[in-house]
């Protein structure tokens, strides 16, 4: 038993919750599923929930004060480094337009009937270890690998619609198959999905992302017409042929990119899913029936931010993935990668240069088997000596705006703007060595006085 767990259940030893207080959800089906659990427990009781969590404030074993949801009859504490939700068994009504529920205390099983899924309604004893299948279905449909829904689905998707997200992510993480009609209520349901936040569902489609089957996921969100809802950018993306270095659409090539880039890095996902949303609107077929999609790569990278930020992440994030998106053409723009090329990607990209080049090898490996792809190996190869050379701070103008003004008496204003960027490109194109100064210095007074006849 996880330390948090061993904590509260001793805290609570001859008082009104013990045996009165339940793990459920994820942490019991994951147990039983032989899956190592996490840190998100669930745990229910009849009793008051903010009441113990105030209790257990009291008591020194949650190291905040509780953040509690009298309405709701939730808590959430801080026990042994990880956070607890405590709830109050209730039942739900809703009413048409809103996600917040009307609340009042019920029994276990009509607990059990408000949640999401029955394999998430089985629920063990804290004190006992009891374990409970309060409905009678959770245990049969966890051992058949079932997803259903406690109750008839359109209704439990009208109550929360962030579940039809979740129905999609369970079935791919677990293993299991859709209950007979559940992805049919999710269709006839998927409106609903618009009076949900951003929010949240930017964060059950992170956890998508989180997942090797990931590509699974997003298939379904878009056969469901989930991503009407929340992404309508990606639609065009389907059918959208590429000519002879494809053999799949824009949408199936993203989704084995997005299979090749791997689950562990969330921007790397990102920017595997977004690198070729800007295909669909820039899509051109010539006279002699040549598919072009000028300038993708820039109209993905706007595109991109507009999705992000419509989902609420974060603005470092968003800058990061739209800047992998621009670049992941770059790399094959010229026949040869010269040594300034990687000068100039190790000053743009900087710790996102290896990212870069996971993204770009994902990519050519999801070419028309057979096709010409660049080497990545030199330019990796490439890359690691340049930046051995010349670290990446150096690639810069080796005199600053003062000295540049000092040297040339040229006030500031655009001209020292312009010397200085001139000097960077003589970095970059390795004429001048980095941080020489005086080299530096002849070059610009040699420049300057050429400029003006001296």
């Amino acid at each position: 038993m996880h330390p948090a767990l061993l904590a509260i259940r001793e805290a609570t030893l001859a008082t009104p919750f013990e045996g009165d207080l339940w793990l459920v959800g994820g942490a019991v089906r994951d147990e039983l599923l032989g899956i190592r659990t996490g840190t998100d427990f669930d745990m229910v009781t009849r009793g008051s929930a903010p009441e113990l969590a105030r209790r257990l404030y009291d008591l020194g074993v949650s190291s905040i004060p509780p953040v509690t949801y009298e309405r709701f009859g939730t808590a959430m504490v801080h026990v042994e480094g990880i956070n607890v939700e405590l709830v109050t068994a209730r039942r739900e009504s809703y009413d048409e337009g809103s996600r917040k529920p009307n609340v009042e205390p019920a029994t276990y099983y009509e607990d059990a009937l408000r949640r999401d899924f029955t394999v998430n309604t089985l629920m063990r004893s804290l004190h006992t270890g009891e374990l409970r299948d309060i409905l009678g279905k959770g245990l049969d449909d966890l051992e058949a690998r079932i997803l259903r829904t406690p109750r008839d689905p359109i209704q439990t998707f009208v109550d929360d619609p962030l579940r039809m997200l979740r129905a999609v992510r369970f079935r791919w993480k677990l293993g299991f198959t859709p209950a007979a009609g559940l992805y049919e209520s999710i269709v006839d349901s998927r409106h609903r999905l618009g009076i949900v936040s951003f929010e949240r569902i930017r964060d059950e489609f992170v956890k998508m992302l989180g997942h090797p089957s990931a590509p699974d996921a997003l298939q379904d969100l878009m056969q469901l017409g989930l991503f009407e809802i929340f992404a309508p950018e990606f639609l065009p993306m389907v059918d959208c042929e590429q000519g002879k270095y494809h053999h799949l659409d824009v949408w199936d090539h993203t989704m084995l990119v997005l299979r090749n880039a791997g689950c562990e890095d969330l921007t790397l996902s990102l920017g595997a899913l977004l690198h070729d949303v800007g295909k669909p609107p820039t899509r051109t077929v010539d006279e002699e029936g040549n598919t072009r999609f000028f300038s993708h790569e820039v109209v993905g990278a706007q595109m991109s931010r507009h999705i992000l930020r419509r989902l609420k992440f974060a603005e470092r994030d968003i800058d990061r993935v739209a800047q992998l998106v621009k670049n992941h053409m770059r790399l094959g723009s010229s026949p040869t990668f010269s040594p300034a090329a990687a000068r100039r990607v190790l000053r743009d990209l900087g710790d996102q240069t290896e990212r870069l080049l996971d993204l770009v090898e994902a990519d050519t490996s999801a070419l028309r088997p057979g096709v010409r792809v660049m080497e990545l190996r030199t330019i990796r190869e490439r890359l690691a000596t340049v930046q051995m050379a010349t670290p990446r701070e150096t690639l810069q103008s080796p005199l600053s705006g003062r000295e540049i003004m000092e040297l040339t008496g040229v006030p500031a204003g655009p001209e020292v703007g312009r010397i200085k960027a001139y000097l960077t490109e003589q970095v970059l194109e390795g004429s001048l060595a980095p941080n020489d100064k005086e080299s530096a210095k002849r070059m610009i007074v040699e420049r300057f006085d050429g400029a003006n006849g001296g």
